[in-house]
């Protein structure tokens, strides 16, 4: 499985803090984004339309990395700070 997790405003259009997918269902981030897009329409609206951050095991990686079993995942909009 990978957990995939989501943050800020994403968290709140989703409707949930995370979910569980197969890992053999995907191989990249872009797949997991797909997935997400295809179990839930509203999902893809959010994961697609917005520009997004993302994150594997706590380390920034663009769409097409590569995922595997047992990854932790994160989706969260830019930040800005003052």
């Amino acid at each position: 499985m990978i957990k995939v997790l989501f943050f800020a405003s994403l968290k709140e259009q989703i409707g949930q803090a995370s979910i569980k997918i197969p890992a053999q269902e995907v191989n990249t981030i872009d797949d997991i984004k797909l997935w997400l897009k295809n179990h839930n329409s509203n999902w893809g609206n959010w994961i697609y339309k917005r520009k997004l951050l993302c994150s594997r095991n706590l380390t920034m990686v663009n769409s097409a990395s590569d995922v595997a079993a047992g990854d932790e995942i994160a989706f969260f909009p830019p930040v800005t700070g003052g």
